[in-house]
């Protein structure tokens, strides 16, 4: 499938031929370490490059091969590389772009656990990482200098709901020949296409919404055919070993095929929510780019087509009504992740965002009383009832 073709078209055909493979429709699982070369000459002809082909799954298989190719496209990218956690792809790629000496400049709010490596890894290797609040262009233009190498951010930001102008702070990038990456988990690339907005590289934790099911663990990267190359080879095959296994490139390109769909409803239902936490007398503030009240509408309007499922927001009371509301909960459950049929509540601060100190969070936006809520497929009605039965005191006065 060319990408003239709709998204979901490609999600479900690109790259692969029934009639090629035995009249499988559904692509074969390709379950082996290691594969045979036709000849010596032909196994040196691939290890030198020269040739191409398949010679070890820890730097590729046909079945990964595929989900890389689905994802590019998706991404409106050259190619894709498929690693084993989302974590696995940010260090994969910071690995091999960064050398001692050079600066990373990232957004203010990052999700945790990539602040940490910021922070605990790449520093520790005398990489200099700087923080800057990338919702405004100029504090950008005003950091970046000679030693920058990468720019990197989170659009929406996890958990904060803060957007990044992908395309303003991208031209400011490459006016100091830095590279832009993107985590593009929040949006996936059926909302956000950060690379047709200026970004050089765009990362996904495959885990939430492009498996979709809860039930994989997964990295994707995409970019140029050149860069992906050097990521596949030093920071996956070389620096992190974050190789994906084959039979979770099979649930990732299961949940391709539903992806649109999915996300539709996603984001229709969040919508809902979205406006029931903010008339809700216990909720203090909503942040979601679907609703007017959203100081980044305009940037969302800009480059994502739908607002997403992803909503973050305050009780009055504080965190302890925060606590009492998550307790209270039937069906939503308490766990981290997002992206998932089932709709997920967490309190950051304590859970996916606690690798920040108090004093790192207050200064990056985190708030201990902010709650985050990753919108599921119920039916929304059911969603809402249970949101309404457990927030601290009811939405509507007796009469």
């Amino acid at each position: 499938m060319t990408r003239s073709t709709g998204f979901a078209t490609r999600a479900i055909h690109h790259a692969y031929n029934p009639l090629e493979n035995d009249g499988a429709l559904t692509p074969p699982l390709h379950l082996t370490s290691t594969f045979s070369f036709q000849t010596a000459e032909a196994g040196g002809e691939m290890f030198a490059g020269e040739r191409e082909g398949h010679i070890y799954s820890r730097i590729s298989n046909p079945t990964c091969d595929l989900l890389e190719r689905r994802i590019a496209t998706l991404e409106g990218a050259e190619a894709g590389l498929a690693l084993s956690s989302g974590m696995g792809a940010i260090t994969a790629v910071l690995w091999t772009l960064l050398s001692p000496g050079d600066e990373v400049i990232v957004d203010k709010t990052l999700y945790g656990c990539t602040f940490a490596f910021m922070r605990h890894g790449l520093a520790k290797w005398g990489v200099t990482i700087t923080h800057v609040d990338m919702t405004d262009p100029a504090n950008l233009r005003a950091a970046v200098s000679e030693k920058t190498r990468v720019v990197y951010f989170e659009t929406p930001a996890n958990p904060n709901m803060r957007l990044v102008d992908i395309a303003a702070n991208a031209e400011i990038a490459h006016s100091v020949s830095a590279q832009v990456v993107v985590d593009n988990t929040y949006a996936s690339p059926y909302l956000t296409r950060p690379i047709e907005h200026g970004a050089d590289i765009v990362l996904h934790s495959a885990t939430k919404y492009l498996g979709g099911h809860g039930d994989v663990v997964a990295g994707l990267v995409v970019g140029n055919a050149e860069q992906i190359a050097e990521i596949r080879l030093v920071g996956m095959k070389d620096m992190t070993g974050a190789v994906m296994a084959p039979f979770n490139a099979m649930l990732i390109l299961r949940g391709l095929k539903t992806l649109n769909l999915r996300m539709d409803r996603h984001c229709a239902s969040a919508r809902v929510v979205a406006d029931f936490l903010e008339a809700h007398p216990a909720v203090e503030t909503v942040y979601f780019p679907g609703l007017e009240s959203f100081a980044q509408r305009n940037i969302a309007q800009l480059q994502m087509s739908q607002p997403g499922a992803m909503i973050a927001f305050e009780i009055k009371s504080g965190l302890s009504a925060g606590i009492t509301l998550m307790n209270g909960l039937n069906m939503i459950q308490r766990a981290v992740s997002l992206g998932d049929a089932e709709t997920l509540i967490q309190h950051p601060a304590s859970m996916t965002h606690s690798t920040y100190t108090p004093e790192e969070r207050a200064e990056h936006g985190i708030s201990d009383g902010l709650i985050r809520l990753s919108v599921g497929l119920e039916d929304v009605e059911d969603i809402l009832a249970d949101l309404e039965q457990a927030l601290p005191y009811p939405a509507r006065s007796a009469t």
